[in-house]
């Protein structure tokens, strides 16, 4: 058997491994802090999307592309990347804002909020927390999405019922 096959099952196994690893450490975050499954969500995706990215650099890596040719391949794709967010800041402060909901805001799905704002307040239910918007649900079943840097910039009133 090719050494080629075996450092790739050993790629795969590893990726399913760290996969269940994360999946687990999260889970372990949602109860020590009572986040909903929604909460989570967001993270284990881009942890996901980040796992496998590196599995398939290691799957080039073995499958003989030259490290010099995978340095500037990777190196090219990082400019792209980087270009492209400094043209869209934007999404890169949605996705950071994103973990910032997730990990200290206080909303949680399905409470009725407010969000304030001194020309048009929002009201709504939440339906979903994502990694570029908050999505609330009015009370006439109209979805408003809120990017997630201004759900984080703008004053929010919790309502209890």
């Amino acid at each position: 058997m090719d050494i080629r096959v075996i450092e790739t099952l050993i790629a795969i196994a590893s990726f399913f491994v760290i996969r269940f690893a994360t999946v687990k450490f999260l889970s372990k975050i949602q109860d020590k802090y009572s986040y909903s499954k929604y909460r989570i969500r967001p993270i284990l995706k881009f942890s996901n999307l980040f796992i496998f990215i590196t599995l398939l650099i290691v799957m080039v890596a073995v499958w003989g592309v030259e490290q010099s040719k995978l340095l500037t391949f990777i190196t090219s794709v990082l400019t792209v990347v980087g270009i492209a967010l400094v043209a869209q800041w934007s999404i890169l402060s949605n996705i950071s804002s994103a973990l910032i909901i997730f990990i200290s805001h206080p909303v949680k799905l399905g409470e009725s909020i407010t969000i304030l704002d001194k020309d048009y307040e929002i009201k709504g239910k939440v339906s979903d927390i994502g990694l570029f918007y908050v999505i609330l649900k009015t009370g006439t079943n109209e979805k408003i999405m809120v990017p997630n840097n201004v759900f984080l910039q703008k004053g929010t009133k919790i309502t209890v019922e």
